[in-house]
């Protein structure tokens, strides 16, 4: 693994306005990934896990605070240029994969090559492309396929493939086998784990379940939205005001109160069409 911090995070902060109560869903979160680093994010439903996700990745701005991903501050591109620079360098798994139906695997998994107007990539080679991302994650033989006609498991092994088709320098995994029986669930993680190891490609997972997390090569634990060392089994109140604890590289921060689940889907709409 290469000593190279690829996510930078220092004092995020982020509120949500709802219109009758403001929430503040980061408060000052500290946090440091190495490239090539297999990360997971864990803790109580609405503990802000994809809020910290989201805005790591670029697809929610914050308030205050800097990220810095591959050394670039995210915060001071435009959104065309943050658009571009995600569907160039990241990729992005779903719990509920997110597959267009009416297209088969291979055309799900075109699509982000297709759509980046940046790197203009022609229909012939995108094609070629995601056949072999298709072929990494064993279906090779269901390319042509359309979502209803494939398992739970082999739709997001599609959806790994789409995440991995353009080789990004990252990968976020929000909830990736929270859809999946234990048996595909470990499939599902193992292929992830290999992926990692062979391409050396940096994986930051939420997930609830602390199999999934131990299998990984370090826990970022949240509570109420503020990072800790150690797991939380209570969701308590978040006091008025927070502080940073500044060891370790853990931070505080607290939770949106939007349905964690969702938060990305139409983020990856947004992405798909700029």
């Amino acid at each position: 693994m290469s000593d190279n911090v690829i996510i930078r995070a220092q004092n995020v902060q982020k509120t949500y306005n709802t219109g009758k109560v403001i929430v503040q869903a980061l408060r000052g979160v500290d946090l440091e990934v190495k490239q090539g680093e297999m990360v997971t994010i864990m803790g109580p439903s609405g503990c802000g896990k994809t809020t910290l996700l989201n805005t790591l990745s670029g697809l929610d701005a914050i308030d205050e605070g800097v990220i810095e991903i591959g050394g670039r501050n995210l915060a001071k591109m435009g959104d065309k240029e943050r658009t571009a620079y995600r569907a160039a360098n990241m990729g992005f798994v779903f719990q509920f994969y997110n597959l267009l139906p009416v297209l088969t695997a291979v055309e799900n998994v075109e699509m982000p090559l297709l759509l980046d107007y940046t790197r203009r990539i022609k229909a012939k080679e995108a094609r070629r492309l995601a056949h072999e991302a298709l072929a990494a994650v064993g279906l090779k033989q269901q390319a042509d396929q359309r979502p209803t006609e494939l398992s739970g498991g082999q739709q997001q092994r599609v959806t790994i493939a789409r995440a991995l088709v353009n080789k990004p320098a990252i990968v976020w995994a929000d909830e990736p086998t929270g859809d999946l029986d234990s048996k595909t669930s470990q499939e599902i993680m193992d292929l992830m784990r290999r992926l990692n190891q062979e391409n050396g490609q940096t994986f930051v997972i939420v997930t609830h379940s602390l199999e999934i997390g131990e299998q990984c090569d370090r826990i970022v634990w949240m509570k109420d939205g503020m990072v800790v060392s150690e797991p939380q089994q209570q969701h308590t109140a978040v006091p008025a005001s927070g502080h940073s604890n500044g060891s370790n590289g853990y931070t505080n921060g607290h939770s949106s109160l939007q349905d964690e689940s969702t938060i990305l889907v139409p983020d990856l709409q947004a992405i798909s069409h700029n």
